[in-house]
């Protein structure tokens, strides 16, 4: 039937309650299937009423788009807006040729050399390079790269961290909590020609050379609370150095507060001089990290944030230029500190050491 202008009448469109939550599910997927969510919003939004222009203008398309897939969810459902399945080349490779490079990958290494590459393995097997790089993508095959661990061999590392962890997340009333450890043996360098400035379109540009000019040692303690960090600088690291650190950072603490100092097992931290002084102040309380358990002293993140951001990239002429450099950057971190949040619980990370752990003698038949 046409309406007075000759127009055929448009189709009424009714949403369901289970279809109006499909619709509403399928407009809030990720970017991966944005299209689909469109297709969606279009239905949402003509399912309350808006006609097809003001859909089209609000969604910034054109009301050919949304009369389209109007009738398209009319005749067939929120199923009708899904994509098609697209005829394609037919796959090549078989199940068969994809398992015995996968297997090469895991479970053998090429003649003369410690991992394969998609030259040696495409060799092996007879496959072009494309195809070994492709195999690689799909099952996140990285030959190429490696990463590092040590697991903590400490006989007290489960009663450490539920400590230190326990600290973070729910620190005692009454009492700071602070991280402290030294950065020692930092080397102030300067490139053998001058730096060439950050340009459109080019990088800074440095040479590979440099010139040493000294090193110097950083005592530093982050507030887990608020972020902000006490630091100082000297010539060497001994226990001397320690403790004239200690005395500084007591004079900077509220005196009226318990001080809970979460550090290392460093040499320097357990001298007869630092015991004698830690026996002079009892409101100090000190929780080690486990061995090889860094990690968990949160001045570590603090340091990494340094080296990036003022060491890494720095030019310096003299031990004096990097102690005013890192002076600047604690000063830079106490104007805005900003507190770096622990969010893993201590079961959580003990159930990963041990996952970690069992997998590692699984492989090695222990």
């Amino acid at each position: 039937m046409a309406n007075p202008r000759g127009r055929p009448k448009k189709r009424e469109l009714i949403v369901n309650d289970a279809q109006r939550e499909e619709l509403q599910r399928i407009a809030r997927q990720s970017r991966s299937r944005r299209s689909v969510a469109f297709r969606a919003r279009i239905i949402l939004r003509c399912a309350a009423g808006t006609d097809n222009a003001a859909v089209a203008r609000n969604l910034k398309t054109t009301g050919f788009t949304v009369g389209f897939w109007r009738n398209r969810f009319i005749a067939g459902g929120v199923n009708a807006l899904l994509d098609e399945p697209r005829p394609g080349t037919p796959r090549k490779l078989g199940d068969d040729a994809i398992e015995r490079v996968v297997k090469l990958t895991l479970e053998s290494v090429p003649k003369g050399a410690t991992h394969w590459s998609t030259r040696s393995l495409a060799d092996k097997t007879g496959m072009s390079q494309s195809a070994i790089s492709r195999i690689w993508r799909a099952f996140g095959l990285q030959p190429h790269r490696t990463k590092s661990f040590q697991l903590s061999s400490d006989p007290f590392l489960i009663e450490k961290v539920r400590d230190i962890v326990g600290l973070y997340m729910n620190p005692p009333d009454h009492a700071v909590v602070v991280c402290v450890d030294e950065k020692t043996q930092i080397q102030a360098l300067s490139r053998s020609q001058p730096i060439l400035p950050l340009r459109p379109g080019e990088p800074e540009r440095r040479t590979h050379d440099y010139e040493r000019h000294g090193t110097t040692s950083l005592f530093a303690a982050l507030d887990v609370a608020t972020g902000a960090v006490i630091g100082r600088c000297f010539q060497r690291h001994r226990s001397l150095e320690f403790k004239k650190f200690l005395d500084h950072l007591h004079e900077s603490l509220p005196r009226d507060l318990e001080v809970h100092i979460v550090l290392d097992n460093y040499s320097t931290h357990k001298t007869p001089l630092i015991r004698r002084w830690f026996a002079r102040q009892p409101r100090y309380h000190l929780h080690f990290t486990p061995t090889h358990g860094s990690w968990l002293n949160l001045i570590e993140r603090w340091f990494g944030s340094l080296t990036e951001r003022q060491i890494k990239r720095g030019s310096h002429r003299s031990t004096l230029q990097l102690q005013q450099a890192i002076k600047d950057f604690i000063e830079a971190t106490n104007n805005q500190p900003k507190a770096f949040v622990w969010t893993k619980s201590a079961d959580e990370i003990l159930a990963s050491i041990t996952r970690f752990a069992t997998a590692t003698k699984q492989v090695h038949g222990a």
